[in-house]
């Protein structure tokens, strides 16, 4: 393994603790969940409390009418675990009476909310403190205002339009439509209330009580689909994680429908590459790496959504020989041509197509992450969708629901395609990595489909070339589109991208820290030394504190 000497200095140092570590996209989110480890909550009361201050802090990302995933490592049961809370679709969903721009934004565009099921289950199951508690912070930030950050004000101001032709648009913007200025307080009093009442009332009262109705009534009035049979009968569901080996390495990540099994085939493809030819930013291994992120987005085009639907062959897809069959098809000369990042009926002849690992069986997002002294860790990724999800909050209640539809596909072909009651191809996918069978890091990003290309790399940073968890997330990253093209933030060489060039890809140039390629979260821990390491992602307002 290279020292990592020989790479540049992060920017910023690593968060140390030896109590516990919180890191997430806002530093008032990662307090909040500081402060529950302080109070003598653990892991789960943490997320939770930061879960519900992201809502606030950066509510064009994530919130309570959002959807996500957790993936979780339980000390006293030594298992990771996988909780799904990714929503589904109303179940009057019909492709044929759906359009594009439906599915973009507007009522038409929501799918039943899972986030506030995944918050209280991870509590309920797991956590110490009173539910009072975990919340309070984030209803004090609603009630009192929480300062709006540079970030927050560049993305309400690109998004006021989409929130401008919906009453709920004066949750954050001015009579005149415009978008809070850096430093204001931004303040959500309805949010508040809507938070009070999930205190008071749990499950019971967002899924089939009065909260509920409301939802169900305001979506309806826009147009949507929602019955309040759809939210009653939501729950979040605990599932069994999937996993590889790498050089060593114990990977772990959530199940179908994540498709995460992506981040895991790219990684067992690389692996049959030797690690002493892996070497940070050289040609060679970048297009290597470029052209594994191809291969494996073709399988996941296949095999990605309903698992009820589709079952994908994830055994085969994860096996040393489908990757070295995989591996075999890279050609180390010139760069392959890619149908996309999702599917298409229009596929070009000389584009890559899916291989048959059957025969093998052997945007707006954030992530975060908590651990505690007890050695529980939490990641959790949790989005609208889109800016503000559909645009529109549903009625008095503070809430934006979430536009998630658009991930679904309306074509006939696809394993992907809206239906009633189903669950889209979640690109989300956060990654536990275990190291002679004892955790050691946490590793997650948002990022839209980008995230099954981008978590691969930082991982590869960390566990290849021996960055620390916060240079890894801060090393320049790329992503693969249609055809050979791929963006590279500009901090990569120069040469390396002209080298790229000379191989066929086509490669353009985004602005040195791009929230294209993701906002990355990361927490190492160290059980012999007694030692947590944070890292968090200067592309958005990262922040990793421990005690």
């Amino acid at each position: 393994m290279p020292s990592a000497s020989i790479f540049p200095a992060s920017n910023r140092p690593v968060a140390m603790g030896v109590n516990g570590m919180v890191a997430s996209a806002h530093p008032l989110a990662s307090q909040s969940g500081v402060r529950m480890l302080m109070a003598g909550g653990n892991a789960f009361d943490a997320a939770v409390a930061t879960a519900a201050t992201l809502n606030v802090a950066e509510p064009y990302m994530s919130g309570a009418g959002g959807i996500g995933i957790a993936l979780v490592y339980v000390a006293a049961e030594n298992r990771v675990r996988a909780l799904n809370f990714s929503g589904r679709a109303p179940m009057a969903a019909d492709p044929e009476k759906i359009t594009a721009a439906d599915k973009e934004r507007g009522a038409l565009s929501a799918m039943i909310p899972g986030n506030v099921a995944g918050w209280l289950t991870l509590h309920e199951t797991y956590g110490k403190l009173e539910r009072e508690q975990v919340f309070a912070p984030a209803i004090g930030y609603a009630d009192e205002g929480v300062p709006v950050t540079n970030l927050n004000s560049r993305q309400m101001s690109a998004n006021a339009e989409r929130l401008a032709p919906y009453p709920s648009g004066k949750i954050i913007l001015d009579d005149l439509g415009h978008a809070p200025m850096p430093g204001t307080r931004l303040k959500m009093p309805q949010l508040a209330e809507s938070f009070r009442s999930i205190v008071k009332g749990g499950l019971e009262e967002y899924y089939r009580g009065d909260l509920a109705r409301r939802i169900v009534k305001s979506n309806q009035a826009l147009g949507g689909l929602f019955s309040e049979e759809d939210l009653a009968t939501y729950i979040a569901r605990w599932q069994d994680p999937i996993s590889i080996n790498y050089r060593g390495y114990d990977i772990f990540t959530n199940p179908p429908n994540s498709s995460g099994f992506q981040i895991l085939q790219t990684l067992k493809i690389m692996e049959g590459f030797d690690c002493d030819d892996l070497i940070f930013q050289h040609p060679s291994t970048v297009h290597r790496f470029i052209e594994a992120v191809k291969l494996a987005v073709t399988d996941r085009i296949q095999y990605a959504g309903h698992p009820v639907k589709i079952k994908a062959p994830i055994s085969g897809l994860l096996s040393d020989g489908y990757a070295a069959d995989r591996r075999a098809q890279i050609d180390e000369s010139r760069a392959a041509y890619v149908s996309g990042e999702h599917f298409s009926n229009k596929v070009a002849p000389e584009s890559l197509i899916t291989g048959n690992p059957l025969e093998f069986d052997g945007g707006m997002t954030t992530h975060f992450a908590t651990a505690d002294s007890d050695g529980n860790v939490v990641s959790v990724t949790q989005t609208l969708g889109g800016a503000f999800g559909s645009g529109v909050a549903a009625g008095d209640t503070g809430i934006f629901l979430n536009n998630m539809a658009y991930w679904f596909d309306l074509e006939e072909g696809s394993s992907n395609r809206i239906g009633p009651g189903r669950e889209v191809d979640f690109v989300v996918a956060p990654t536990h990595t275990f190291k002679n069978g004892k955790f050691h890091v946490s590793l997650g990003t948002p990022g839209s489909w980008g995230i099954l290309q981008t978590t691969p790399q930082f991982l590869m940073n960390f566990l290849d070339f021996g960055m620390n968890v916060q240079e890894a997330i801060e090393a320049p990253r790329l992503r693969v589109y249609t055809g050979r093209h791929v963006d590279m933030e500009e901090r990569f060489p120069a040469h390396l991208r002209r080298a790229l060039e000379d191989l066929g890809h086509d490669v353009s140039v985004v602005e040195p820290w791009s929230m294209s390629v993701g906002g990355a979260q990361g927490i190492q821990v160290d059980s012999e030394a007694g030692v947590f390491q944070g890292g968090a992602d200067p592309r958005r307002d990262g922040f990793a504190i421990g005690f």
